[in-house]
């Protein structure tokens, strides 16, 4: 068997191995580990990049930007400022139709502001807002589905874990990533809260209300949330405004919100323990399944899977925008099966050198931010298409009472303002690139 139809057999591999539930680092190892031993017919090649592959992966400077977020994100939870942005936002729009689920997609926005990861954003706002909305006649389906959206945010509002590791495989500005994802994520937000405006209007026995607040306590409500605001900005606007670097700038964030929980009188001994054994938790999954990523990819490039298929799809005579429609629409595919993470270390070595070698009519770092942003958001789509959207599981396993497939029929509405989404920022690349 030749090197190249090794490595496009070690696809069915991979995803066999994936659906016997083998964790997606150990599966990308194993196939590439199992791929090199075949194909330089021996143990000598992997051993060598078992010695040096580990080092130069997490020697890599740039990814100690990943553990800081994650400690930010922990300090951010503790300190109560989940709970304090749903209760600003609840101040402002509770009292509208559908106003407390409006809310909720505000504080999920904020909450990611400060969290950079999906399922955190959703896990957190959910044990917040799954409470409040059911106590106010918001039936199980329609709150799950959407804190699920909701917690979308987490991966796409700045800083984000996810843009971290693309802006390391592309070899990319950071800061220009997040400056590029700021407009995305706000019309993802502004579409979430259009859909919930529609879907109460057409059953609006799905959602109760609430009383108007006094402009007093929406004030104070909303006076409560400056510490947000002022790690949001101190972060990513020291990041752009080139303050610091983006990995100082991860530190300034994770100090910043541990001293705003020792302020707050949240942060004790036992909380500072369980955030930084959360945060070395977090950290190792994600670097081993970079070191898995690392090793697969690493088979992929000696087997010139990558270059024959760029080589492919440019004899085929397909435009452009076609290729990124079809990239796209396995990304949404793929985002039903895989975590994002996985699913950004596995395809972006593959799908970047096609996306590359085609003319869009832009530079070569404004298709890569164009691109990234892109992929980003069909992933955060596919978090929550049924069947198997992983957001779609983590808020209905705080709801039990709530069936699986109630959550299903209201989470197809934000994905419908999804595909919008992903509709306009596709025909219009400039949206995107406008901050740049």
């Amino acid at each position: 068997m030749s090197d190249l139809a090794l490595g496009y057999l070690s696809f069915p591999v991979l995803l066999a191995l994936i659906f016997l539930r083998a964790p997606i680092g150990l599966a990308m190892l194993l196939c590439g580990i199992g791929g090199l031993w075949l194909a330089t017919d021996g143990t000598t090649v992997f051993m060598a990049r078992l010695k040096s592959e580990v080092y130069s992966t997490f020697g890599n400077y740039s990814l100690s930007i990943i553990p800081m977020f994650l400690l930010m994100g922990q300090f951010a939870t503790h300190s109560g400022m989940s709970r304090a942005l749903f209760k600003a936002a609840e101040a402002w729009l509770g009292h509208r139709k559908g106003g407390m689920a409006m809310a909720a997609v505000g504080a999920c926005a904020g909450f990611g502001a400060i969290c950079g990861s999906s399922l955190a954003t959703a896990a957190t706002m959910g044990r917040v807002a799954l409470p409040e909305l059911r106590k106010h006649g918001y039936s199980g389906g329609f709150s799950t589905a959407t804190l699920a959206a909701g917690g979308t945010l987490g991966i796409l509002i700045p800083p984000s874990v996810i843009l971290v590791i693309y802006a390391i495989l592309t070899e990319q500005n950071i800061a220009k990533l997040f400056a590029a994802a700021i407009i995305p994520g706000l019309l993802a937000a502004l579409g979430y809260m259009l859909t919930i405006a529609l879907y109460v209007r057409l059953y609006p026995d799905q959602a109760g209300t609430k009383e108007r607040m006094p402009y007093a306590d929406r004030f104070r409500a909303l006076g409560a949330v400056w510490p947000v605001l002022l790690v949001f900005g101190l972060v990513v606007g020291g990041i752009y405004n080139g303050w610091f670097t983006p990995t100082e700038g991860a530190a300034v964030g994770a100090l910043g919100t541990g001293l705003i929980a020792l302020l707050s009188g949240r942060l004790n001994r036992r909380v500072l323990q369980d955030s930084i054994s959360e945060t070395a938790t977090g950290t190792g999954m994600i670097f081993f399944i970079v070191l898995g990523a690392a090793f697969y990819n690493g088979f992929l490039a000696l087997t010139q899977v990558p270059q024959d298929l760029s080589g492919w799809v440019t004899a085929q005579g397909f435009s452009p925008w076609m290729v990124m429609a079809l990239i796209l629409v396995v990304y949404l595919i793929l985002g039903c099966l895989m975590d994002s993470l996985s699913m950004i270390l596995l395809t972006v070595p593959i799908f970047w050198p096609v996306i590359s070698g085609l003319d869009f009519g832009m530079t070569t770092e404004e298709l890569a931010i164009w691109f990234g942003i892109m992929v980003l958001i069909v992933v955060e789509v596919g978090l929550i298409t049924p069947p198997v959207g992983m957001n779609l599981f983590i808020i209905a396993g705080m709801d039990r009472a709530t069936p699986i497939t109630a959550t299903y029929r209201s989470v197809l509405f934000f994905v419908g303002s999804d595909v919008l989404r992903v509709i306009i920022l596709f025909l219009f690349p400039v949206i995107t690139l406008v901050l740049i």
